[in-house]
């Protein structure tokens, strides 16, 4: 019998993308946030996002979603250069792994091991406060070099 091999997820999708689900709720404060990881991954419905209230998604929960790989500009056509740059740039945030509900098909664990959950929980999709590294590590790449928005 052959097991079937699942979709890999991008663990910071936005909420709208096709198959979101909410991995975490953000926690801290708007210069240091955290993610406070779910036991179990909850699928984004109207209700779960009505629990923002009048804020954007993006500022209250943290979810993954099916890796968009071409369609993603972090994807180079094998990795992602998104949690590549994380780990090379970001400091870490824990010293132990967080517990996460979807480690095992998460594609940055897959391709970067611990060093990207050690800086997962600071990994805001919508931060209006985020450290210079976590602002150049989010930029694509532009002729090459990091950090370069045009």
């Amino acid at each position: 019998m052959q097991r079937r091999v699942a979709e890999q997820l991008c663990p910071s999708a936005p909420p709208e993308q096709p198959g979101a689900r909410v991995i975490g709720i953000v926690q801290g404060s708007p210069s240091e946030p955290r993610v406070a990881y779910l036991r179990e991954a909850l699928p984004v419905v109207p209700n779960v996002l009505a629990l923002a209230q009048t804020l954007d998604p993006r500022e209250v929960f943290r979810t993954a979603a099916p890796c968009a790989e071409s369609s993603c500009q972090h994807y180079d056509g094998t990795d992602c250069t998104l949690v590549s740059r994380m780990v090379s740039m970001v400091p870490t945030a824990v010293d132990e792994l967080p517990a996460c509900p979807i480690r095992r098909d998460c594609r940055w664990f897959q391709q970067e091991r611990g060093a990207a959950c050690e800086r997962c929980p600071q990994i805001v999709t919508l931060a209006y406060m985020a450290s210079q590294a976590l602002k150049d590590a989010a930029s694509p790449p532009v002729n090459g070099m990091p950090g370069n928005e045009t």
